[in-house]
């Protein structure tokens, strides 16, 4: 299978010493450079206005887009699987994943990307912020969505067919996962839910989902699953597959314990 997550706002720019694959370069680093080409005519009111960012962190993007290098030199750049690290990558915990379980995820897990538009776990980024829904113009389009349009569907589907599989498994946001035109994208699709509460009133609590989401494409990478129907023995942080609560192609999770979590 293969599995799709977001990337995050918050980053970790810390060298490190890498295992489990090398540094590559992005698929879309010359169309990344084109978006950055478009925020740079920016100031720093326009990305505060864009982003709805407070004036520090506008100026801060503003600077990462000042210095970002079409060739940038060792140091500046970083793996996207680590240097990523909000919510979702606290569940998958790249840093304890064995270096065979990351050598699978090269060929089976991808990261959405504003910026970069599709991202291989060591693919080489430079820090940025840039949110796929934001309304980021360039000379052909109004927003990301559109400048994107079909290209991520069909290197979803070029990597599907790389890993051997038909399947996808979407552990991204709703916003994100928009950018996967689902017209040219063929495969089937499969995404989690994650509930925290009772099971009559039981809702996604972001905080929660987000690192769940990122939990279970751990646990994809670690088992090196291939059948759908193993999805269903994900049980990280107490959630629990309800099939009562599932449709087709929406594996539901339950974690009645959010009270003790959240305290």
């Amino acid at each position: 299978m293969l599995t799709v997550i977001s990337p995050a706002k918050k980053l970790d720019e810390r060298p490190r010493k890498l295992t489990g694959g090398a540094l590559s370069a992005p698929e879309f680093a010359s169309a990344a450079m084109r978006l950055v080409a478009a925020a740079r005519a920016l100031s720093v009111a326009d990305l505060q206005a864009l982003m709805g960012l407070s004036e520090p962190l506008a100026r801060l993007n503003r600077d990462r887009f000042c210095n970002y290098r079409r060739s940038p030199v060792a140091g500046l750049v970083f793996p996207a699987i680590h240097c990523f690290a909000g919510d979702t990558y606290q569940g998958l915990d790249a840093a304890t994943l064995p270096a065979d379980a990351l050598r699978w995820a090269e060929g089976h897990l991808r990261i959405l990307s504003g910026l970069y538009g599709l991202l291989r776990p060591f693919d080489a980024i430079q820090p940025y912020r840039l949110e796929m829904g934001s309304r980021l113009a360039t000379a052909k389009a109004p927003d990301l969505y559109a400048f994107w349009g079909d290209r991520i569907a069909k290197a979803l589907n070029a990597a599907a067919r790389e890993a051997g599989t038909g399947v996808l498994v979407n552990c991204a946001s709703v916003e994100y996962f928009r950018v996967a035109d689902r017209k040219a994208l063929n495969l089937r699709v499969i995404s989690p839910v994650f509930l925290d509460g009772r099971a009559a009133d039981a809702k996604v609590i972001s905080f929660f989902a987000k690192r769940a989401r990122g939990a279970m494409a751990r646990f994809i990478a670690e088992q090196r699953l291939t059948d759908p129907a193993d999805l269903h023995a994900f049980a990280a942080g107490g959630y629990v597959y309800r099939p009562d609560l599932s449709g087709e192609d929406r594996p539901v999770f339950l974690r009645e314990a959010v009270a003790e979590d959240a305290a």
